[in-house]
Parts: structure tokens; C-alpha cells; sequence
């Protein structure tokens, strides 16, 4: 996939004047939703000033998307910038992750675990 642009209307959640959501395609948890820049962005750096502004507002919308159908017991917020940070679609979005207890083993280190052996410390 080269951008979010043909992600058909009835796939979208919610939409407003910068971004919209939708249900990740691979999901790593129940709830899994992405948060898409509706004008075609590389990654979070190339987002306007007003995007970058606006975003915690839609993750916000995202978060109360998921409560409505899902009891998470945390999240976990995330954003590949670049191909070295494992980015495959370059067009601006944001996963939010629902966690629930017990996922796994030991949670503890979160978003460090992108890195074999760096979120143990």
C-alpha cells in the first residue's frame, strides 16, 4: 500500500477537517485503530503546525471509539517515522493500541520492546 487514500468511505469511523480513523487491517489487539492525516503526509515531522496541534484531540475521539466497544486497561500510542523505524506506508498515521492485563508476560518497558532486548532494564 502506497498511501490511506483509497480506504473506502464505510471503513471510516470518525473524520473532521485534518485526519480520520479507521480499523488497523492487522490489528495487534482488539480495538486497534489508526489515526490517518487526511492530506497525504510522510510521518508526525511533516504534519503542519495545526495537525500536530489538533492530533491529541483525535486520539481522544479514538480512545472513547474504542471504550465503546472495548474495556482496555491501557494504551499504547504509536508512530513509525522513517523505514528505519519500521515505517512501510508513508502517509501520516498513528496507531493506538489497546492493552489489556495480561497481553503479555511482562508489559513492563512498553514501546522499548521495538528494539530486541532494550525493553528489559
Amino acid at each position: 500500500m502506497k498511501d490511506f487514500t483509497t480506504i473506502p468511505a464505510g471503513k471510516i469511523l470518525y473524520r473532521d477537517d485534518y485526519f480520520f480513523i479507521i480499523e488497523d487491517g492487522f490489528p495487534v489487539s482488539p480495538g486497534h485503530l489508526l489515526i490517518i492525516s487526511n492530506q497525504i503526509r510522510t510521518d508526525f515531522f511533516d504534519l503542519t503546525e495545526e495537525e500536530q496541534n489538533h492530533l491529541p484531540q483525535v486520539i481522544e475521539k479514538a480512545k472513547a471509539i474504542i471504550s465503546a466497544t472495548h474495556q482496555p486497561d491501557a494504551y499504547n500510542i504509536g508512530m513509525n517515522c522513517g523505514a528505519d523505524a519500521g515505517q512501510t506506508v508513508f502517509h501520516f498515521h498513528c496507531h493506538l493500541i489497546p492493552r489489556y492485563k495480561g497481553d503479555m508476560e511482562n508489559p513492563r518497558g512498553g514501546v522499548r520492546h521495538v528494539i530486541a532486548g532494550k525493553g528489559d532494564y
